[in-house]
């Protein structure tokens, strides 16, 4: 299943989020890349003394990394439009909205709301529908 298999929170800990604690040292941006399969692993970043670091992906406050977060960012927008912005994202690899990728994702990120309720753990709420106007809901 796509929610309990999708990321490798061991080596996003291990590469990124772990060192990035350590100021005056380097990261790792891309481990597996999604698209091409490369593993891009040894590629390090120097990062400054006193860097923030901005993380932003599907099912970010799951407990495996919810630790991590100084500031949580949740994005309110209905499920109809994410699922048409979507489609139109990735309008090159898949055709419709009944496609198996996107089928996935819903399925799983049903499950990530039911189980985690990011909505509760974020410190602020944006209603993102209109993507050029987006409204805090909470802050």
């Amino acid at each position: 299943m796509y929610y309990r298999n999708a990321y490798d929170y061991d080596t996003l800990r291990r590469l990124l989020l772990d060192p990035h604690r350590s100021a005056g040292t380097s990261v790792v941006l891309c481990a597996i890349d999604p698209l091409t399969q490369q593993d891009h692993s040894s590629t390090v970043t120097a990062i400054e003394p006193n860097s923030v670091l901005i993380v932003d992906g599907v099912f970010a406050f799951r407990p495996e990394i919810d630790e991590y977060w100084d500031l949580r960012i949740w994005l309110e927008v209905p499920v109809e439009l994410s699922m048409r912005r979507g489609t139109e994202r990735d309008r090159h690899r898949t055709r419709s909205i009944t496609d198996p990728a996107h089928q996935r994702y819903l399925v799983s990120e049903n499950i990530y709301v039911r189980e985690v309720d990011p909505s509760a753990l974020a410190d602020l709420i944006f209603d993102n529908s209109v993507f050029t106007s987006p409204r805090l809901m909470r802050s």
